[in-house]
């Protein structure tokens, strides 16, 4: 089938709907489907299924497609009924995807996720999840069994790092043998890679916790070790550094300057995109020090790659940041749960479906391939 072609006027008119080129991947236009978790993996073997196959393919018309985070190993995961890429099995589901988002025209890049200290012990045979630190978040997760609170995680040893490098190397290797486009790296949001960069999940004394150079340690290993197995212009990472008081990491005066550090030195990599989500919750760093209010216009004189504007953008204001030159793409995340023909929508200038948060992880076809188009 062929592509999705804007109107001449509206592609002349509106940025979103522009070509656009993240490293090696060449986009149709500018509008990016974020990872977006949906819990629909409700197999043993955590193999993505013909449902998430036809649920991608749906959304197809996106510049980009980033896939719902999909866990690198038994030990990286943290919720119920998500994806792994680390078996034979997973690797042969995520081909159903991938063929059906390349039969549409579309492109689609895998998220790599370690959820590290967020997760509970009823994932890992009753023992503790993992972390920089024996530090406990004191969250409560989203559980088949309600909300259990989080526990105090096992401290990675030095080996245990070495061995979650390779996980994800070899997770990297399955994403392009599942027939991938690309990967994004989940290096936000509270997980394991944010535990290594927070100081409040991150106590340790050796060459892993410290400085800013050590804090980032793990993060550049797992990417030199990714560059092994795939070209790093197909490699994006995202970030969140104004993430405040959630998943037990918060910003504090030394958050901007680490942040500052991470992306000097992936700069070096030549790497498809840097992902930056603004603030879930502005008003609360109102009162913070080293709070930003607009993290994409702090970064974008620092970052050398491309970046890819996200969090609680819609059509208009994607379009602003776009045409101030904070961002090269916008990400949408629930305006692509509920409106599988977005592009066309944005092309239109037609009214968006409302989503419905109670299908977001309830599992089934419901709230999650039942959402009218405009050709509907």
């Amino acid at each position: 089938m062929g592509s999705f072609q804007a109107p001449l006027l509206f592609a002349m008119t509106q940025p979103l709907l522009t070509p656009f080129r993240l490293g090696a991947l060449k986009l149709r236009n500018r509008v990016v489907m974020a990872p977006l978790t949906r819990c629909r993996c409700d197999n043993p073997g955590y193999v993505p299924t013909a449902m998430m196959a036809r649920y991608y393919a749906q959304r197809a018309s996106a510049g980009l497609i980033i896939s719902e985070g999909t866990v690198v190993s038994p030990q990286a995961r943290g919720y119920p009924f998500t994806p792994g890429i680390w078996s034979a099995e997973q690797v042969a589901g995520w081909r159903l995807v991938t063929d059906a988002v390349h039969a549409k025209g579309g492109l689609i890049a895998c998220q790599l996720w370690h959820c590290g200290r967020l997760s509970l012990p009823e994932f890992h045979d009753g023992q503790p999840p993992v972390a920089p630190s024996a530090v406990n978040p004191e969250w409560k997760m989203f559980s088949i069994t309600g909300k259990p609170e989080t526990v105090t995680p096992h401290a990675l040893t030095r080996d245990e790092i070495k061995a979650v490098v390779g996980d994800f190397r070899t997770a990297a290797a399955n994403a392009m043998a599942a027939g991938f486009d690309g990967i994004e790296i989940h290096s936000s949001n509270g997980y394991l890679f944010h535990q290594f960069f927070s100081p409040l999940a991150n106590r340790r004394d050796d060459e892993y916790g410290g400085s800013h150079e050590n804090r980032a340690r793990f993060f550049f290993e797992v990417l030199d070790a990714i560059g092994e197995v795939m070209p790093f212009n197909r490699v994006g990472f995202r970030l969140n550094p104004m993430m405040s008081r959630f998943h037990g990491v918060s910003v504090d005066a030394d958050t901007v300057p680490m942040w500052e550090h991470i992306v000097r030195r992936a700069n070096d990599y030549g790497l498809a995109f840097l992902h930056l989500t603004e603030p879930f919750l502005p008003k609360q760093l109102d009162d913070t020090e080293g709070g930003l209010a607009d993290v994409g216009a702090h970064f974008r004189p620092l970052a050398t790659m491309p970046i890819i504007a996200n969090g609680g953008l819609d059509q208009a204001k994607g379009e602003a940041r776009l045409e101030a030159g904070l961002c090269d793409a916008v990400a949408y995340g629930k305006a692509w749960i509920a409106n599988p023909d977005l592009v066309e929508r944005f092309a239109s200038q037609s009214p968006l479906n409302e989503p419905d948060m109670a299908t977001f992880y309830q599992g089934g076809e419901k709230g999650y391939l039942d959402y009218p188009t405009l050709a509907a």
